[in-house]
């Protein structure tokens, strides 16, 4: 099982920290992972708030790669609408020469009407569309060496990507899938799906049985595991686990409703996103208890030994899968998310490692 750590670069729920003891502490963490044996760090894109803020992954994951040996490097995402894609591809090749083919390379379309609403000219109900179009010139830029479109939102005459790419992405790509049309979009990219931990897996299990079976009808040949972005809190003695992680998740999840205005209504009407317009409505029913019931249902929090049986228990109605946990999140001070990587490292990995 392939297994990395996720890094979300939020301040919410730390008092009186500054940006760049934020960016500290997620450096520390991802030095870290390659020390204990991760597979890779994944960093997020996101702006201007403190729920999370990362406005280049690539530039950060450059000087984490520049500072470890083994461990792969993830984006986990870029936002497509947010960037151009001439730009991207350009960032992506530049960033694997650097990590030396150690780089995944993941994209998303974003969700926050705070952060689109930054984005001067773009408007969030075109991220499906600029998502596709933007995603596809990207990837086929990667394969070829040179970008090219002629769409309404990238018309993009033949240039050349240089550094030009040396190593093909098939098997290091991913793209995030919630709604119907994102696990369409990434069957179609060939892309590893990937999902966060925030809801019940059996509600999950019939999306990811689409994108598997879209893969194998467009692809002819079976998907990769998905990638679940996951919440870790991990801790030897039972009683602390049950106190402090539900505590730091419902401080995370604060940040998760506050940041994406899930429970609001301006996903009605707004193209591309109806898959979310229908689940705000069931989260106003369930309300933000519910919802944080749901969340700890779906994460990982415990022992070791928790950790692992709720994994396995994972791993058996949903088939393979990577994942990816965060440890640093909802207000957890540096040394306790780092005891908490290192107990998992010690106790937990070396099992799910066994997993094939």
């Amino acid at each position: 099982m392939d297994v990395g750590i996720q890094t979300l670069f939020s301040s919410h729920g730390w008092e009186g920290i500054t940006d760049g003891q934020v960016y500290r502490e997620d450096t520390q963490l991802a030095v870290l992972a390659d020390e204990l044996g991760f597979d890779v760090v994944w960093a997020v894109e996101h702006h201007f708030y403190d729920y999370s803020f990362c406005p280049d992954n690539t530039q950060w994951l450059a000087s984490i790669a520049a500072r470890t040996t083994h461990v792969d490097v993830g984006t986990a995402a870029i936002i497509m609408p947010w960037n151009e894609p001439l730009r991207v591809a350009e960032k992506v090749a530049l960033l694997d020469h650097i990590a030396n083919g150690r780089l995944r390379f993941g994209m998303g379309r974003g969700l926050s009407r705070r952060e689109y609403s930054h984005f001067r000219g773009i408007e969030m109900d075109e991220s499906r569309d600029r998502f596709d179009e933007g995603s596809t010139m990207v990837a086929e830029a990667l394969r070829t060496g040179f970008i090219e479109g002629e769409g309404p939102y990238y018309p993009q005459p033949r240039t050349p990507i240089r550094p030009a790419p040396e190593r093909s992405f098939e098997g290091r790509t991913y793209a995030v899938a919630t709604s119907d049309d994102s696990i369409e979009a990434a069957a179609k990219l060939k892309a590893a799906m990937v999902m966060f931990a925030d809801r019940s897996w059996k509600t999950r299990l019939p999306s990811i049985e689409k994108w598997r079976a879209m893969y194998r009808e467009l692809h002819d040949a079976e998907p990769p595991p998905p990638l679940i972005c996951d919440f870790v809190y991990c801790h030897d003695d039972a009683a602390v686990a049950a106190e402090r992680g539900p505590r730091y998740m419902a401080t995370y999840l604060e940040s998760v409703l506050e940041h994406y205005e899930i429970m609001g209504d301006h996903f009605k009407g707004m193209k591309g996103y109806d898959a979310y317009a229908s689940a705000a409505g069931a989260l106003r029913r369930m309300g933000s208890s519910g919802f944080l019931d749901g969340f700890l249902d779906a994460t990982a929090h415990g022992t070791p030994e928790q950790i692992i049986a709720k994994y396995r228990a994972r791993w058996e109605l949903l088939g393979p899968f990577e994942a990816a946990p965060a440890f640093r999140f909802g207000g957890i001070p540096i040394d306790e998310a780092e005891a908490c990587m290192r107990l998992f490292a010690r106790e937990v990995l070396p099992e799910l490692k066994t997993w094939s």
